[in-house]
């Protein structure tokens, strides 16, 4: 998608810091982090929202739960616990429509999220 903001963060056009990358996902440093870590994780194809999910994509978000505990090992925060958050829509916070996660950690967080 030649728009998506994401897509162009993977594909270079704007510049990210990268946490993780290999050929299913990318995962960058969000510019805004509500956390001491906060990374955003994408799939490299363009999916729009959890809506979206179907069995031709469906491995790139299995890819993203595996790969989630190696970041948060590798930044390590894995054994203190983290937070993996997904907006789908309008109505659920969704700024973006390319499907991602925010994988938050380094504090502790309450419920409801905050």
């Amino acid at each position: 998608m030649e728009n998506c903001l994401f897509c162009k963060i993977i594909n270079g056009d704007i510049p990210s810091t990268k946490v993780y990358e290999d050929e299913f996902v990318f995962a960058f440093n969000d510019i805004e982090p509500q956390a001491p870590h906060h990374v955003i994780i994408v799939p490299k194809i363009h999916i729009s929202s959890a809506n979206d999910i179907n069995e031709e994509n469906s491995k790139y978000i299995a890819h993203i739960f595996e790969i989630i505990p190696k970041i948060a090992r590798d930044l390590g925060f894995a054994e203190n616990g983290y937070r993996v958050i997904n907006n789908c829509g309008k109505d659920g916070g969704q700024t973006v429509s390319h499907i991602h996660f925010h994988l938050t950690g380094g504090r502790q967080f309450g419920w409801p999220a905050g």
